[in-house]
Order: C-alpha cells, then structure tokens, then sequence
C-alpha cells in the first residue's frame, strides 16, 4: 500500500524510538506487555502526541472499547478482522493526521 510501517515489542520501545515524532497512526494491540494499548493512547495525550491511534484485540471488552474510543481512538478492531476493515481505519486514521497538520503516510 506505500505506507512505512514499524514494528515494535512493546509500547515503551515504540516511545523511545526516533519514530515516535515521525508516526501518524498508530495500530495497538490492548493487551501488550507492560503498558496496555490503552494507557498508550492516553500517554500520547497526555505528552501532546496527537497521532490517531487504532485498537486490535482478541477480547473486545465493551467497557475498554468505550475507553478507548472515548480517548480518541480511530478503530476498535476484534480478532479476526479482514484486511478492507483494517485499511479503511488507517485511511480515516491517516485522513485525521492530515488534516491535524501531522505527517503523511507513515503508520
């Protein structure tokens, strides 16, 4: 699709990468070890790093769901999901970023 994707371990190596002010959506799992997708998402908030961000899970929690897109979050995505799914919310992810001012085409 053209996109520079990044892979990480954990959320708190994808914080002290250099990536981190070059990303504009970000895809978490809920459940990572140490930090959860969540409290990423509220990091990043809360350290004025406004990237979009798109939530995978195999265990679709209603009261995390509604956390997390209350937080902003683009997508909640239960395991399995089809490729179209997970494209249309980088493209809407991506849509935001651009029009925030952030930059384009890395997720």
């Amino acid at each position: 699709m053209g996109f520079s994707v990044y892979a990480f371990a954990s959320a708190q190596e994808f914080l002290s990468s250099p990536q981190l002010r070059q990303t504009s959506c970000v895809i978490a799992d809920v459940q990572m070890p140490g930090m959860s997708g969540v409290e990423l998402q509220e990091y990043l908030i809360a350290h004025d790093h406004g990237m979009p961000v798109i939530f995978i899970t195999a265990f679709p929690h209603e009261r995390v769901r509604e956390r997390a897109m209350k937080g902003g979050a683009i997508c909640f995505l239960s395991k399995p999901f089809d490729e179209p799914q997970l494209l249309e919310c980088v493209q809407r992810a991506l849509m935001r970023r651009q029009s925030a001012g952030g930059p384009p085409g890395t997720a």
